[in-house]
């Protein structure tokens, strides 16, 4: 009910901050593709909070010369083709230069190769971490569009794989959701684990929105694995998890970076959940974390800062808006190629809030190169629209997650290397 609650005041909040007939003639409108609802929604939910964060912000500021960056928020359902549709309308309808989502790569994909690479317009993803995105841009078939505030799955996968061996978890079982994302963390994860000694007991997919996941837990536990990694989203990952409790599996977890959640906890229970580990794409703390910490809760009517998806999801509308002050204009290509030099080595750094965005609007007035730093670290962006970084890790601990190190990418690309 508290979420259904939230939930229905988010919708309510956005469609009134977005409502068409308040819109200046000079705003600037910016396309938001979150999944407010289904398996992805607690990700969409805090997504969109920390997207309209930013913008407010940058508005406060002083906006695009005195124009304000206005979001159109529209619910992918966690579903791509829903969020086809909704991109559609935004691109053909609304003429948005840019658009933010979805969350999930499974969203993200479908809405670059129907939508967004077509058209040329701008794409910017919080939190898809599919290797799959950065194979398509090598393919050359996003256009440059497509840019990305995670890490990719081809690194989170050799991490995890480390991580959990260095706890003693030497014989794993893999249940994992059946898609793009699920996939792919799986290979990865797979083949660094198998490369440093690991035993993979079973692999195991499965299908979103399912009442019961009992003969996939029972599937998982064949070979009498230490521990079960389970690559998931929150609603669905604590019916199989309870589901792997009840039926008798070792009460240890490998966790992906999405089921860094609170109702994940909650909803399978806390004492179940001492020995579960998992590993995010890594912060490496700035000023801007700071201030998003402090004023997150707050904006987003008590949303945690640590939610999945809010910190990097607040830098996607930051560097967007920064990117659309750096293109001067609603103009997609200008804005494209404005994002990779909003971040760019050499600039004066910026960082999140109002009085950080108006240095970065006179810095840019001047035409003076900048370089955000956002609430997840210093980003910049390659030829495909990756970023790299650390990566975090952390344990549940007494029903909260702690984190307890982190990973450097030159260390994951080692293992990868094989060396």
């Amino acid at each position: 009910m508290r979420h259904a609650i939230l939930l229905s005041a988010l919708v309510g909040a956005l469609a009134a901050s977005t409502a068409p007939s308040f819109a200046a003639d000079c705003d600037i409108t910016v396309g938001l593709v979150m999944e407010l609802t289904g398996p992805a929604g607690e990700y969409g939910q805090a997504g969109a909070k920390s997207v309209q964060m930013a913008f407010r912000d940058f508005n406060d500021a002083g906006g695009v010369g005195g124009c304000k960056i206005v979001a159109d928020t529209r619910d992918s359902q966690s579903q791509g083709n829903v969020a086809v549709d909704q991109a559609t309308q935004l691109v053909n309808i609304k003429k948005v230069p840019v658009i933010i989502g979805g969350i999930i790569s499974s969203v993200s994909i479908p809405i670059l190769t129907s939508v967004t690479a077509p058209a040329g317009v701008v794409q910017v993803s919080p939190a898809s971490s599919s290797p799959t995105l950065t194979q398509l841009g090598r393919d050359g078939k996003t256009k440059g569009v497509f840019f990305r505030t995670i890490t990719s799955d081809a690194l989170q996968g050799t991490a995890a794989a480390k991580y959990a061996l260095d706890q003693g978890l030497k014989k794993i079982a893999i249940i994992h959701v059946n898609n793009d994302f699920g996939v792919n963390l799986v290979r990865e994860f797979s083949a660094a684990y198998k490369k440093l000694g690991g035993t993979i007991t079973a692999t195991v997919p499965y299908n979103e929105k399912q009442s019961s996941y009992s003969s996939e837990a029972s599937a998982a536990m064949d070979g009498d694995p230490d521990a079960l990694y389970l690559i998931s989203t929150p609603v669905d990952g604590a019916t199989i998890a309870r589901a792997w409790v009840s039926g008798g599996g070792k009460q240890a977890f490998l966790l992906n970076d999405g089921m860094n959640s609170n109702d994940f906890i909650e909803s399978v229970g806390a004492q179940y959940l001492e020995k579960a580990y998992g590993t995010s794409s890594g912060t490496t703390p700035t000023a801007s974390t700071e201030y998003f910490n402090a004023n997150y809760g707050a904006f987003s009517g008590g949303i945690s800062p640590s939610a999945p998806a809010a910190d990097r999801s607040y830098d996607a509308g930051a560097i967007v808006a920064l990117a659309i002050a750096k293109a001067g204009k609603s103009d997609a290509t200008a804005i494209k190629d404005a994002m990779p030099q909003v971040v760019s080595e050499g600039g004066t750094p910026i960082h999140a809030g109002k009085q950080e965005f108006a240095k970065a609007l006179q810095l840019i007035k001047e035409g003076k190169p900048i370089k955000y730093e956002g609430v997840i670290g210093p980003v910049s962006f390659d030829q495909y629209g990756d970023i790299t970084g650390p990566f975090r890790l952390w344990k549940i601990t007494d029903g909260k997650v702690a984190t307890v190190g982190e990973m450097s990418t030159e260390e994951v690309n080692k293992i990868r290397a094989g060396q």
